[in-house]
């Protein structure tokens, strides 16, 4: 039997499909506050707010674009839970009220945001960002059973928190120009530099470690091209660039040194 249907002596609980349906719930609620969050009916759009209190370490608006594939990606995952044999497996008995969580914050930003409440909202977005954590190390003791788990469940978490994890130090150094921090400058130049260098290093060990390592790695390395794209002062670009490069680097060197056989699973955990 694979571990992708739950063990037949396993009944899922009114727990289990409690979950599996405000998971699905959630999945509906951020395509809803996404939109009015991008089309401003709440307040103020994100890009709008965004744009007011700009960085050197904003990424190109086009990026934002991944969060279409995210939310589709989360929708995936989540109708695929409420399937006969899913709601009991112990991977999303795990991982489940954690990315019940992750949906709930993640819309809760979105409106938080257009608010221009900013400080609160990178509060929020550093909840999300622990919460994903979670998941993602709760994951990683649950490694995937087949493509389905790859592709539904791995990739989708690993997606959200790559993009997640560099819109978290974004978000920072955006409330810290709300507060009235200088945006642009030799600070703010190398405050930006030194804070994607450690990104990059920590991204750098999930990608080495974690699950969903391979769509964990495309968000890091889409959010640093779009720094890099907006055209900041020298040394982010550098940082920036140094940053993708040792993601990169971490995540072939776990794809190529698996045995051939395992290379597709390795990259996802």
């Amino acid at each position: 039997m694979t571990a992708t249907v739950a063990d037949p002596t396993t009944r899922a609980t009114v727990g289990d499909r409690v979950r599996a349906g405000a998971l699905l719930l959630v999945a509906l609620l951020q395509i809803v506050a996404g939109g009015l969050g991008g089309s401003g009916a709440f307040g103020l759009s994100v890009g709008v707010v965004a744009r007011e209190n700009t960085t050197v370490v904003m990424p190109a608006p086009a990026a934002f674009s991944i969060w279409g594939v995210i939310y589709a990606g989360f929708l995936l995952l989540a109708v695929r839970q409420v399937l006969p044999g899913q709601p009991a497996r112990p991977v999303h008995r795990a991982t489940g009220w954690w990315l019940v969580a992750s949906g709930v914050l993640n819309a809760g930003w979105i409106l938080v945001f257009s608010a221009q409440a900013v400080v609160l909202a990178q509060v929020v977005i550093v909840a999300l960002l622990v919460v994903l954590a979670v998941a993602m190390a709760r994951l990683t003791a649950h490694p995937a059973a087949d493509a389905a788990d790859r592709l539904t469940l791995h990739g989708p978490v690993g997606l959200y928190a790559g993009w997640v994890s560099v819109a978290t130090v974004v978000g920072a150094a955006t409330t810290g120009t709300f507060l009235g921090a200088p945006g642009a400058g030799g600070v703010a130049t190398v405050l930006g530099a030194l804070v994607l260098l450690v990104t990059g290093a920590i991204a750098a060990a999930v990608v080495a470690r974690g699950a969903g390592a391979l769509p964990y790695a495309v968000s890091v390395v889409w959010a640093l091209g779009a720094i890099v794209v907006m055209g900041p002062p020298l040394a982010v670009v550098v940082a920036a660039l140094v940053a993708l490069v040792a993601v990169v680097a971490v995540l072939a060197r776990r794809i190529l040194t698996a045995p051939p056989g395992r290379r597709v699973p390795a990259a996802f955990g």
